[in-house]
């Protein structure tokens, strides 16, 4: 079957997108905003309202299947692509929709190989590919008559889940408050912490650590009997700037922190950053071996510097994240 039409509209975002550099350098904040002058190109704020652009696709049927193009929080930095510009996003779209006009909505992955071949030898933005890769997925769904997740699994060719998806949550700011909702609702994954910047940290990261263990005693004090969670925490590379690049240093750290949680499998989420995908890597892989060398219970998950699924294979080739 084939898409007769493509719409487009202009939305918000759930959240919002962030300078992490400005951020990173320590910029007081007031209330929900940032106080000072954006450092990476293209914010006018230190935060400012996610913007969004939805597209539609008509199929012959009638039915309109929709995605969702925007990126990411922390758009500009760690490799990852410009801050979203609804305008070019429109523009980048709309020379892509005869594409999308002449695929087969039935054939999934063949149909986002099409649409997603280089435009004038360049890639397509990760937010056209996220967004226009959605509404294609819904297509084929709607087509097959199946779920998403079907199509997903049979296009892949993965076994259909038999279990529930564990869930990560994210507690922002509102820490306490947010992982207390999360113990009561018995959340498979928390809290990502969000510690993002120097007091959150702490001077040698003993505010951390204290969070840390905090976490885990909440989830005993108020959790159900027999709820056990995985620890995770996003340091946006916290542990690098507080203590040093070495990995040495950062691995021995990370394994204080997990010695404070026995019991508990613990996820460092972006422990450093080593300014390259190059150097993540390689340094990463150390830090792994030694936690690996040592048994440890702690995890490193790595975001900067991995953003296409060539990065993924990279690191994992490398063994540089669990």
């Amino acid at each position: 079957m084939q898409i007769k039409d493509v719409l487009l509209a202009p939305g918000n975002g759930a959240f919002f997108y962030d300078d992490q550099v400005a951020i990173r350098a320590g910029v007081p904040q007031d209330g929900f905003t940032y106080v000072g002058e954006p450092v990476t190109p293209g914010f006018k704020a230190i935060r400012v309202p996610a913007s969004s652009l939805s597209v539609g696709l008509v199929l012959t049927d009638d039915t309109a299947v929709w995605g969702d193009m925007m990126s990411v929080q922390y758009s500009g930095a760690g490799g990852r692509d410009p801050l979203f510009d609804a305008d070019r996003i429109s523009d980048l779209t709309s020379q892509i929709v005869t594409r999308l006009l002449d695929v087969d909505a039935f054939h999934y992955l063949g149909a986002c190989a099409k649409v997603f071949e280089p435009l004038e030898h360049k890639r397509l933005p990760f937010a056209v590919e996220y967004g226009v890769s959605q509404a294609l997925l819904r297509a084929a769904a709607h087509l097959h008559r199946k779920t998403m997740a079907e199509i997903i699994c049979s296009e892949f060719g993965l076994p259909l889940p038999t279990r529930r998806v564990p869930i990560y949550c994210q507690s922002g700011d509102a820490r306490e408050v947010n992982v207390d909702k999360m113990i009561l609702k018995a959340v498979d994954v928390l809290p990502h912490g969000l510690i993002n910047a120097g007091q959150k940290f702490g001077v040698d990261g003993q505010t951390f650590m204290e969070f840390v263990r905090w976490v885990a005693t909440r989830t005993r004090q108020i959790g159900r009997p027999g709820y056990h969670p995985v620890l995770h925490f996003d340091v946006y590379g916290w542990i690098g700037q507080e203590i040093g690049l070495e990995p040495q240093r950062i691995a021995d750290f990370i394994c204080r922190v997990a010695d404070t949680v026995p019991g508990f499998t613990l996820n460092i989420e972006s422990p450093a950053d080593f300014g390259s995908t190059q150097a993540q890597i390689e340094n990463y892989a150390k830090i792994v071996s030694i936690l690996d060398n040592r048994g440890s219970s702690a995890r490193i998950v790595v975001d900067e510097r991995c953003n296409t699924l060539e990065d993924i294979r990279l690191f994992a080739e490398a063994k540089a994240t669990h």
